[in-house]
């Protein structure tokens, strides 16, 4: 069996509400569904990011030493997602350029969650190859 890419991200949220606006507003994600303290939004064709209100562990999972997640995003995307970002008075880092002609820009959501936004994909080696052109590279190690 191999995965064949990234499901869904589950983010704990205060007010699951207001960090589900936050994702439609500034990245574009739309609502799949919202029950009780749950909303799913979509990412893409094959992935969802849940955002749930504070609870009791389901599966024992916990914060690591650089908790963050990424999303891929076009070459010409991020000096605009930048600019929204910081319209709305978020500080933004980057966009960054890494070995390899790739570049991120880096911001916490309101809940304190970093965000990456990547162009990898779309963009340098990881346009040709994808996953295999980080093997061996230090991008984002």
């Amino acid at each position: 069996m191999t995965a064949l890419g990234i499901a869904e991200i589950t983010l704990e949220s205060r007010d699951p509400a207001v960090l589900a606006s936050f994702y439609a507003d500034v990245f574009g994600l739309s609502e799949l569904t919202r029950k009780h303290d749950r909303i799913w939004l979509r990412v893409g064709e094959r992935c969802r990011l849940g955002i749930w209100s504070p609870g009791p562990k389901e599966h024992r999972d916990r914060g690591g030493r650089h908790v963050h997640f990424a999303f891929s995003v076009g070459p010409t995307d991020l000096e605009a997602l930048a600019e929204r970002l910081r319209s709305r008075g978020l500080e933004v880092e980057g966009p960054v350029e890494h070995d390899g002609g790739d570049r991120s820009l880096y911001v916490e959501d309101p809940e304190g969650n970093v965000v990456e936004a990547w162009d990898f994909f779309e963009a340098a080696d990881g346009a040709r190859t994808g996953t295999d052109a980080l093997a061996g590279a230090n991008n984002g190690a």
